[in-house]
């Protein structure tokens, strides 16, 4: 997770942009008029849809991104640049066409119920002329790109002229093209890195049904063959990611909770893309946008998810290593900041944690008892010789913060150079601060800056300097 974060690839979307448009509002009767609902709107949103929901998963994710499409020469073409602009998306390369009409789709809810939804799009394929267009407008910066997707709604743009042409630029200059398909016919993406079809399209796309490993084998074997894929991919809802580049492999799906599926699989190819383009192998790739999935079919609506999302729900999982859970003062603030804003309750402790023992496990576990996150302060290897004497500390600090981010009670850990946590617990303000029980009737330093201050008893003949005083002993 921490190569991710420190990279910023810069990708390509072109397809299909559209305007999700929703009037929210409630209804209490039917109209004299015709016998339908009378909706009180209260309330009006507008998102990016179509392919714009993959650049907005790729923007969450921390990515540069460029779009190419073609839209109509009206108000709703003016209002989806004007969102792309908001969001820092460089819209240079889309193709304005007075003869299409900008895809806008409008929903009328009522008591989060959709009662109604009207469209206004062209659905007939661009110009020959709107795809020289597209192509001449990237055709001096394609190697600018570290990955270029083809998001396929159906609405036109992505015709089987515009594909190839752009497939096979991409290919000359070695960048790499995924694409999320539409349609039963994959002939148009042939030459492609991948394509990200889900268990269904794959189907229909191959005459394979898909109900066994042996008929996932030869779907995958198909599409690789027949489409003149480097990796073949099959995205397969509740039981994972299926790929095929030298052999098969199913990355299992994570997912904890499903309340919506809605974009989830443009949330899939945005994840791939950017793992991918940081060099992540197709099955550190498939892993990554397991986790990304299971983030986003978690949310209401196409939603989108951020790198601290996902690490944050890697680590509920219990399966991220230790290290992701060492962070800085800036980290460990973004972090609280949200946790807070989702009603979590902070816990705070402190120490050196020298030699990890079962007394340091008994008590960070009843540390943990008192709120949802338990947060570490871990005294840095100088602060603990001026605490502790020369000889101090036994156990390195970059050995002792994993130690402690292993233990299932700890969520995180936050090494400090003071002598004491002040700056840190004035920064984090915990709702909780844990001391040792040896604190009776003392001064506790930053306890100005938590909701409350709870005290917890040591375990007896259980301590870091009893254990190094057994060893010199021996």
């Amino acid at each position: 997770m921490k190569t991710l974060k420190n990279f910023t690839p810069n990708i390509l979307v072109i397809g299909d942009l559209m305007i999700d448009h929703y009037l929210w509002g409630s209804c209490e009767r039917i109209s004299p008029e015709a016998p339908v609902q009378v909706v009180d709107i209260s309330k009006e949103t507008t998102v990016l849809g179509g392919a714009g929901n993959v650049i907005n998963n790729l923007v969450a994710l921390g990515a540069n991104v460029s779009v190419s499409s073609v839209i109509g020469d009206d108000a709703n073409g003016y209002e989806l640049k004007e969102m792309l602009a908001k969001i820092n998306v460089n819209s240079e390369n889309i193709v304005v066409d007075s003869d299409r009409k900008t895809s806008k789709k409008s929903r009328i809810i009522a008591v989060s119920q959709q009662v109604l939804r009207y469209d206004k799009e062209s659905k007939n394929d661009i110009s020959t002329e709107s795809c020289s267009k597209i192509v001449e407008s990237i055709y001096n910066t394609i190697r600018e790109y570290d990955m270029v997707i083809l998001s396929d709604y159906g609405k036109g743009v992505l015709t089987a002229e515009l594909c190839q042409n752009i497939i096979e630029l991409a290919n000359q200059n070695s960048v790499r093209v995924l694409v999320d398909p539409k349609g039963s016919d994959f002939s148009k993406y042939r030459g492609a890195h991948l394509l990200t079809p889900n268990k269904k399209e794959a189907i229909l796309a191959t005459n394979i049904d898909i109900k066994d490993e042996s008929s996932l084998k030869e779907a995958l074997l198909k599409l690789k063959t027949e489409c003149d894929l480097d990796v073949s991919l099959i995205t397969l809802s509740e039981d994972g990611i299926a790929t095929y580049e030298d052999e098969l492999r199913i990355s299992p799906t994570v997912a904890k909770e499903v309340f919506d599926v809605t974009g989830a699989g443009d949330t899939v190819i945005a994840s791939i893309a950017f793992a991918l383009s940081a060099g992540k192998s197709v099955e550190e790739t498939a892993a990554f946008s397991n986790l990304a999935a299971g983030v986003v079919v978690g949310k209401i609506g196409s939603a989108t998810v951020t790198l601290n999302e996902i690490e944050e729900y890697e680590a509920s999982l219990h399966k991220s290593t230790s290290d992701s859970h060492i962070k800085s003062f800036d980290d460990i603030e973004a972090l609280v900041k949200r946790y807070k804003e989702n009603g979590k309750k902070i816990v705070f402790t402190n120490g050196c944690f020298d030699i990890l023992h079962v007394g340091h496990v008994k008590y960070l576990q009843v540390a943990k008892s008192f709120g949802d996150i338990l947060i570490v302060g871990l005294n840095s290897d100088e602060s603990v010789s001026r605490l502790k004497g020369p000889t101090r500390p036994i156990n390195i600090a970059e050995d002792r913060a994993y130690l402690l981010a292993a233990l299932e009670a700890v969520d995180f850990v936050v090494p400090f150079t003071q002598d004491t946590p002040y700056d840190l617990i004035k920064m984090i303000e915990p709702d909780t601060l844990v001391k040792g029980g040896d604190y009776e009737g003392k001064k506790v330093v930053g306890s100005e800056f938590s909701g409350e201050l709870k005290l917890v008893d040591f375990v007896d003949g259980k301590s870091t300097t009893k254990t190094i005083e057994k060893i010199q002993a021996n």
